[in-house]
């Protein structure tokens, strides 16, 4: 084996007319590996195994057979060359098969890692990009679920918790992380989620359509396997999970928005940019440049529905707040039911009945929302459940009474009834009247 500057200086002589075989006398090697390495059959470096390639006999059938299947699994073709003879264990066969680069690369099934990539120009307040930051096992024993809106010519993140996925909790989250960007984009960007795109289309679902129209804004799908379209917002969960989130304290998700405001407002947007004039910036500068169109005094009137277990004290929690149901509920599941830009929030049971609306307080304050009739009832209910009793002597010694052994001997029948001695009876039986 050559090394990297015997080669060089072998390519060098040979520049210089030099016979291969004065070049193997001046390195010290044999002719042949200075041919092999001239040719270019060998690389520097890399030690030529002196025995046999084990897989050379299958190459020519495991060529055809990924021609019949490219994505014929490894296994499956380790069975098929067992049979036919080879020797070698499957993990030796796995790594000739990579080494030697028999599968084919198939374009449609490749991710993205490793393409050509280019930064593509966002003019100001032109697009949003939007994603979910799921993790799961958070603090408070739950899936998290964020939304994250990016604006990718400044860079400005802003993300909002929500209580599940489907679309009302997503129209929700968007207003919220609009009002917090101070207005929205004329062009909202997703991939292909199915609250919002028609899974195998690139078509607005008509549920979702008056939910742009609402916002004036224009719905943008990624293309299929395009993922890199929306690497701002890609950018984003990452660096909110690598940032915020492994070093998050909060223990509620209450506790974790506004921490989570803290961040992007501040480490989130001192982020370091230039300018398009190439001057040295901040995230925040080109964000509050950024020309974003108003936003309609109210959001979408999208209805939310979450359920929720009632506690001992009458009330379910909502938002970081509680609100009151009427007493003896304690322990079943009601949903909670409210529709945005309303100012109230309905508590319904399982039927379908409204059992209460209230007020809604600012998510978050950690309120108690309980109206008069409920808290005279809850006062009535346990004022009721009070005595004044002694305790009981839980030592004293109580038999049990008439009643109780005489439905015993009832239970009993014959077996349980007194025997009847008579004397003179038991004194012929043993014989005393001989």
């Amino acid at each position: 084996m050559l090394t990297h500057g015997e080669d060089v200086e072998a390519h060098a002589l040979k520049q210089r007319g030099w016979t291969i075989s004065a070049i193997a006398r001046h390195l010290g090697r044999d002719r042949k590996t200075v041919r092999a390495y001239l040719n270019g059959q060998r690389a520097p470096g890399v030690r030529r195994s002196s025995r046999p390639d084990s897989l050379e006999p299958f190459v020519t059938y495991l060529r055809l057979r990924f021609a019949d299947d490219p994505h014929v699994w490894a296994s499956a073709l380790y069975d098929e060359v067992r049979r036919l003879g080879y020797p070698q264990s499957y993990p030796s066969f796995v790594r000739q098969v990579r080494t030697a680069g028999l599968r084919p690369h198939c374009e449609a099934c490749h991710g993205v890692k490793g393409r050509d990539t280019i930064e593509i120009e966002h003019p100001p307040g032109e697009e949003i990009q939007w994603d979910w930051f799921e993790r799961r096992n958070a603090p408070w024993g739950a899936t998290a679920y964020v939304l994250l809106g990016t604006l990718p010519h400044s860079g400005r993140i802003r993300g909002v918790f929500a209580e599940k996925m489907d679309q009302a909790h997503l129209v929700e989250a968007m207003d919220a992380v609009l009002r917090r960007l101070g207005g929205t984009a004329r062009v909202w960007r997703t991939d292909r989620l199915a609250t919002v795109i028609v899974p195998g289309t690139a078509e607005v679902q008509a549920s979702f359509a008056p939910v742009a129209k609402h916002y004036e804004a224009t719905i943008e799908p990624c293309p299929p396997r395009r993922g890199n379209r929306k690497g701002s917002v890609e950018s984003s969960v990452r660096f909110c999970s690598g940032r915020w989130w492994r070093t998050m304290t909060a223990q509620t998700p209450e506790e974790a928005q506004r921490s989570l405001d803290v961040f992007l407002a501040t480490i989130g947007d001192e982020r370091e940019r230039r300018s398009p004039d190439g001057e040295r910036t901040t995230v925040g500068e080109l964000a509050d440049a950024e020309p974003l169109l108003a936003l309609p005094p109210a959001p979408f009137p999208a209805t939310t529905e979450v359920e929720r277990v009632v506690a001992d004290n009458a009330t379910i929690a909502y938002q970081g707040n509680r609100y009151s149901v009427p007493p003896g509920l304690g322990g079943t599941t009601l949903v909670v039911r409210h529709r945005l830009g309303a100012s109230t929030v309905d508590v319904v049971a399982r039927s379908g009945a409204v059992l209460v609306t209230h007020r809604l307080a600012p998510a978050g304050s950690g309120a108690l929302v309980r109206s008069t009739e409920h808290r005279a009832a809850l006062e009535a209910a346990v004022l009721s459940s009070f005595t004044t009793a002694r305790p009981c002597d839980k030592k004293a010694n109580r038999p049990p009474g008439h009643e109780a052994l005489a439905e015993a001997a009832r239970l009993l029948g014959p077996i349980g009834a007194e025997p009847i001695v008579d004397l003179f009876v038991y004194d012929e039986i043993a014989g005393g009247g001989r």
